[in-house]
């Protein structure tokens, strides 16, 4: 049995929650491996219906033990919330099915208020982000000077630690002309929440090795979308950490050979948030009538996604640098009605075609997408939960994408509901 890796294979918001939820209910062990809690995942389990925004999606089920790796940079005090919200909701949480990696990175305040001073600035590029401090959190991570969770269960020895950390931003507060940060004040903030987030700590890396070991099913959930890595997507208008499969093994500690299928999540159609460069994107009624029927707004944010033609340019691109065995296309039912549908399936790029998204910000900037239309269908495929329940040029559809991207369908999503699924290869079982 394969363990299995979920990563969204465009900008993010693909509508991972749903697979991994429905992989969860097969997996042993769910496990995400980067990030932060800037990410949303809406999970509908009956009448219910669960936000989460760092804690992996197995959590809100039962006999699951859901594992926060150290590729993650975790806010102690959202996970203290987002903890206190889902026992609201009568999920059960404790140690026994939630660990966190003694390793992993904390965000702190320093780090929201230098990621708002960013994004509010007047000079720089804008990248769009949360202001949830993700990036200053990473680039204290690689600077070497992060306070890490097994630092808040040694209190005597985090105030050296506080002040190796405010040496670096209490100089860029000086340079902006802002007060600056008071150490014992970041005390507070740490000892106040230790006691809330301590309990669930792990050493991750070897509890993963023994449930590797133990035969277990293991799922592997990543954050936003592979087009937002940061070597490998819309740089600059990326996110901070690797999104690719690949970090699924360095932000768990378990090692390359652990990870087995991957399954790329993409939607019917193309949406992106934020700032950057989108090639298919439909500034105009379609791209509206998209958004309306597929409810585009984000679960953390509530900001409006941009929306646009499916990007097979992209997909291909992104099948490739995640070594992504089988896609599960999502939203299939959001397309219902349209007369045509376009398929961006090569760019112009200064009056030449190509075959892929350069890395240049320059490059990026003055693509223009070759559409292939299709012919739309005008029966519902709302709901359906095998081949038959489709209209035939949906499947049509489906398999032309199949073909552009050089990956087959696995799972097909046809709603919100977990059942409303059509499943063509069990990536477990693959």
């Amino acid at each position: 049995m394969a363990n299995v890796v979920v990563v969204g294979a465009q900008w993010g918001d693909e509508g991972k929650g749903k697979i991994v939820d429905w992989l969860s209910e097969q997996a042993d062990t769910v496990v995400r491996f980067q990030g932060g809690h800037n990410a949303g995942h809406t999970l509908v389990i009956g009448e219910n219906v669960y936000k989460l925004s760092l804690l992996p999606s197995g959590v809100v089920r039962p006999n699951k033990l859901a594992v926060i790796g150290n590729g993650v940079v975790l806010d102690p005090h959202a996970l203290a919330a987002e903890v206190e919200k889902l026992k609201g909701q009568g999920v059960a949480i404790s140690r026994d099915n939630l660990r966190v990696a003694d390793n992993v990175p904390l965000i702190l305040s320093v780090h929201r208020e230098l990621d708002a001073l960013r994004e509010s600035g007047a000079s720089g590029t804008k990248i769009g982000t949360t202001k949830r401090g993700i990036g200053p959190a990473y680039e204290d991570k690689v600077g070497r000077r992060a306070i890490r969770l097994m630092d808040l269960a040694d209190l005597d020895a985090l105030p050296a630690k506080i002040d190796r950390l405010l040496a670096h931003h209490n100089a860029l507060r000086r340079g902006l002309g802002l007060d600056e940060f008071d150490a014992k004040a970041i005390f507070e903030e740490l000892a106040s929440v230790a006691p809330k987030v301590l309990p669930y700590m792990d050493t991750t890396w070897q509890l993963l090795d023994e449930q590797r070991r133990a035969g277990k099913r293991i799922l592997f959930e990543g954050a936003q979308g592979a087009l937002l890595d940061i070597d490998f997507g819309t740089y600059p208008f990326v996110t901070s950490s690797n999104t690719v499969a690949g970090q699924a093994a360095t932000g768990s500690g378990m090692g390359p050979r652990a990870v087995g299928y991957v399954l790329g999540i993409a939607k019917a159609y193309t949406t992106r948030v934020g700032e950057g460069p989108f090639p298919t994107e439909q500034d105009n009624e379609v791209g509206n009538l998209i958004g309306e029927r597929g409810r585009e707004f984000g679960t953390v944010t509530g900001r409006k996604r941009r929306c646009g033609w499916f990007d097979a340019v992209l997909v291909r691109q992104t099948v490739r640098t995640s070594g992504i065995d089988g896609i599960a296309l999502t939203k299939l039912d959001i397309l219902d009605g349209f007369k045509e549908i376009q398929v961006c399936t090569k760019y112009l790029l200064d009056g030449q075609e190509i075959d892929h998204l350069p890395a240049s910000q320059g490059a990026q900037a003055r693509i223009q997408p070759v559409y292939e239309t299709m012919e739309g269908w005008e029966g519902s495929t709302a709901g359906a939960r095998s081949w038959a329940d489709l209209p035939a040029q949906a499947i049509k559809y489906v398999r032309r994408l199949e073909e552009l991207i050089g990956a087959p369908v696995a799972l097909v999503s046809t709603s919100p509901e977990r059942d409303d699924t059509i499943l063509v290869q069990n990536p477990f079982e693959a």
